[in-house]
């Protein structure tokens, strides 16, 4: 059973995904408003965050933001009619997990519920029990330890703190961008979630935004040259290196 906080000013949406979410064993407490959803969390941290983006008093987006500067892990869905890729990339860039266009079938939603939980599960983070996420800090190992690896054509230098392109072009790199590199060329094909990113190169005790892991992300497509292309995102879940033989 996990703790579920339903942020939605329609009252009707919000009582009937409240009942659906109770009919499959979870706890629930609602807020109509940004500000109550705000007030709710400070009170208790829920295990996954249902939220509304058009809101008054303060947004959805507002509001993930200000719980992504001090919780990376809670597990956030938004909910809203807008539809459009910007404003879904806008949520998932201020650190959304997921995102459900109104109308949607509430089985779907219970899917995508049951899925963030596990995913937070699988990254350490309990499931249930009010809380249970907020993981005890624990100190990533050394990104910048270790022999040099290879990444597309580009060649990572931990000792030395560069990247080497195929053209001989070195660029910096900073031992969170390395630990980056790492994490995605270690598991080739393979998504790696935020949470694994956060976990093993920030630690689990991050509480940054989650923009923190895309500025970064930009940061080493952008040092790959080329190869940028290889470092694909994930939709609502990370990111996934892309090996030359599989490249499509």
């Amino acid at each position: 059973m996990a703790d579920i906080l339903i942020a939605e000013d329609d009252p009707g949406i919000r009582t009937a995904v409240a009942l659906t979410l109770k009919c499959e064993g979870h706890s629930v407490r609602l807020a109509a408003n940004g500000e109550e959803a705000l007030a709710r969390y400070a009170e208790r941290r829920p295990d996954l965050l249902l939220l509304d983006v058009m809101m008054p008093r303060k947004s959805g987006w507002d509001v993930c933001e200000e719980i992504r500067a001090k919780d990376a892990a809670l597990p956030v869905i938004m909910l809203t009619a807008r539809g459009e890729e910007s404003d879904k990339v806008l949520g998932l860039g201020l650190g959304a997990d997921d995102y459900v266009t109104k109308p949607f079938g509430i089985r779907e939603l219970v899917a995508r519920v049951s899925a963030a939980l596990r995913r937070a599960a699988c990254a350490g983070g309990g499931g249930g029990g009010g809380g249970g996420a907020a993981a005890a800090a624990t100190a990533p190992a050394d990104p910048a330890a270790g022999e040099p690896f290879r990444i597309g054509s580009c060649t990572v230098d931990p000792a030395r703190l560069a990247l080497r392109r195929a053209s001989g072009e070195e660029e910096p790199l900073s031992v969170r961008e390395i630990g980056v590199l790492r994490l995605l060329a270690e598991r080739p094909d393979a998504v790696v979630s935020r949470e694994r990113f956060f976990r093993e190169v920030w630690g689990t005790g991050y509480g940054g935004s989650t923009r923190t892991l895309d500025q970064h992300v930009a940061q080493v497509r952008r040092k790959l040259g080329d190869d940028a292309e290889r470092v694909e995102t994930v939709r609502g879940v990370g990111y996934r290196y892309r090996p030359p033989q599989a490249a499509r």
